[in-house]
């Protein structure tokens, strides 16, 4: 609520100084702000809130700080923070697909720990390299700076969203291994199959 109140007055600031497409960006995330609610009560899937607002603050600094407000081009390190989030989301992401694919009665998946790590490490690495691409073409295509400095920010960007995937791919293992250490993402994903059920019939 308290992020969807700064976009609202980020928009009405915008609107006032004429900035149409700044205040479309900001609208979008506020729209961004809302799926998780939808999308909870359309499917009755349980996202633990944690991992929803880590989400939200990932759009909200990404595009509403990020392009908006241009921390971009103020803050040099604020990109390879949001790339080393987005890397860390996304591998919660994969690893939280193909966990509840691994688990159901109807799909003959029995992946050994280690594979699912390595599909969470590999499906946050190919999104990150799709958005690479996705920013060399908006680039291309309209004129903009997107890569900033071309080829050296498309590869740092992609080695901190690698290490970002491989903390959770590890954390991921580490879980599905039983092991004894507890974990914040443990805690969460017992959270989401308690929540959960009818994806982990076979979970005791």
């Amino acid at each position: 609520m308290a992020l969807q109140i700064v976009l609202f007055v980020g928009i009405a600031l915008e609107l006032w100084q004429r900035q149409w497409l700044n205040a479309a960006a900001a609208a979008g995330v506020l729209a961004v702000t809302l799926l998780p609610v939808l999308m909870g009560r359309r499917f009755n899937v349980f996202i633990p809130p944690e991992l929803e607002v880590l989400a939200l603050l990932f759009v909200f600094a990404a595009v509403f700080l990020g392009e908006v407000r241009g921390y971009y081009v103020r803050y040099w390190w604020w990109d390879v923070v949001l790339h080393s989030a987005s890397g860390f989301l996304l591998g919660i992401l994969g690893f939280l697909l193909v966990h509840v694919l691994n688990e159901k009665e109807d799909l003959d998946l029995h992946m050994k720990p280690v594979f699912v790590a390595l599909f969470a490490f590999v499906f946050a690495l190919g999104l990150g390299a799709l958005w690479e691409i996705f920013e060399f073409a908006i680039d291309s295509t309209f004129g903009l700076n997107m890569q900033k400095s071309g080829l050296v920010d498309t590869m740092w960007d992609l080695i901190v969203d690698a290490m970002g995937a491989l903390v959770i791919a590890l954390l991921g293992f580490a879980y599905l291994s039983r092991a004894r250490n507890v974990s914040f993402l443990e805690r969460w994903i017992s959270r989401f199959i308690q929540a959960n059920p009818r994806f982990f019939k076979n979970v005791t």
